[in-house]
């Protein structure tokens, strides 16, 4: 007879006596609902629970080593700086109007340069001390002990590309000075205000990798980061996805998007105004959360009791999940003023025709 949806608060003793109890609530109405769901209570054993889950912070060794052993290789379309000391005439002087990069020895398609005495060298896929190996062995037929120095004037053949919600998407070369994703965000300028801080996405050979750079800035969660390697695709999801919802009794319902930081129950309960504290059941906080796939249920419910004010010291310490749903639910006395809201019409109208009938039979 209740309007509206509702969340019971009573549920039969002992099922929270931890914060590791699980229940299959047995205090929903609807039958198809008794087995699918799980609940817990917001108690300060399971938020030291939830915490001790948070990613430590640890020292990423395999993006450490990458970073130690980079080496870059040179590809098609690279321009090389090449010197031979005291022979300046093996020299392409880059003069008043042209540049390093104009005056280099580019590397054509066949991935080789041409050098004089030397003729064409394979340089493709080797890296500069290989290259200055094989041009100092070749010269040495026709110049004694050569010095040679080999640069890099311009990298030109391999790159990344970064899209989405970033201030400048675009392509960015990939140099002999690693490009991390961390880093390549930063050059484009950062992230979007309606960006995705969890939703970063490197495709490499056809695979999609995610990547959460909250848990980077949160928790200095260095695995969320990486090298990043020629024809990579970073993608910046949108934040569309990454919202939170409060309904029930509060005073603004509405949704939320959860920023770079992240988002705790209680800010999700200020933004939306409060809780009503004329109808809503202080005891009936309650966070919905989608179930594991394979757990074979729909829900896991989180209630807060926050009767006492000082409960929602543990509603600053939940950290809620995208897509989580609060519900404040109403208080008895509200639910049942509802019912009366609907039968008073009623009752106004019977009475009303009653009136109208005793005037007739007179």
């Amino acid at each position: 007879m209740v309007p509206g949806s509702h969340i019971p608060t009573d549920v039969p003793n002992g099922l929270y006596e931890n914060a590791n109890t699980e229940y299959v609530s047995e205090a929903f109405e609807e039958a198809d609902l008794d087995k699918l769901v799980r609940r817990y209570a917001i108690t300060p054993m399971l938020i030291a629970e939830m915490n001790a889950t948070k990613p430590a912070v640890e020292v990423n060794t395999s993006l450490t080593a990458e970073l130690e052993n980079y080496d870059y290789r040179i590809g098609k379309g690279d321009v090389l700086s090449i010197t031979v000391w005291n022979h300046p005439e093996l020299t392409i002087p880059a003069g008043s109007n042209r540049s390093a990069e104009e005056a280099g020895n580019w590397v054509h398609n066949d991935g080789t340069i041409f050098y004089p005495y030397i003729g064409r060298v394979e340089v493709a896929g080797k890296t500069i001390p290989e290259i200055r190996k094989i041009i100092s062995a070749r010269l040495a037929k026709y110049i004694e002990n050569p010095q040679v120095d080999v640069t890099i004037a311009a990298f030109r053949s391999q790159r990344v590309y970064v899209t989405g919600e970033v201030s400048n998407p675009g392509t960015l070369p990939i140099t002999n000075v690693p490009l991390t994703l961390l880093e390549a965000i930063n050059r484009v300028g950062g992230l979007s205000a309606s960006a995705d801080w969890a939703g970063v996405t490197v495709t490499r050979d056809g695979r999609d990798m995610v990547f959460s750079l909250r848990d980077l800035y949160r928790y200095g969660d260095t695995s969320q980061n990486l090298v990043l390697r020629t024809d990579d695709v970073l993608h910046v999801e949108r934040n569309e996805n990454s919202k939170v919802f409060v309904l029930g009794e509060v005073v603004r319902p509405q949704s939320f998007v959860m920023g770079r930081r992240g988002m705790t129950l209680a800010e999700a309960l200020t933004e939306a105004g409060g809780f009503d504290e004329q109808s809503a059941n202080a005891s009936g906080i309650f966070v919905l959360r989608q179930a594991d796939a394979d757990s074979g249920l729909i829900a896991d419910v989180y209630q807060l009791n926050a009767k006492n004010a000082v409960a929602l010291i543990m509603a600053e310490q939940f950290t809620l999940q995208e897509r989580d749903i609060v519900y404040v639910t109403a208080a008895p006395v509200a639910r049942w003023n509802r019912v009366l809201s609907q039968l008073l019409p009623t009752v106004s109208g019977l009475y009303s025709v009653g009136r109208a009938n005793s005037e007739l039979t007179r």
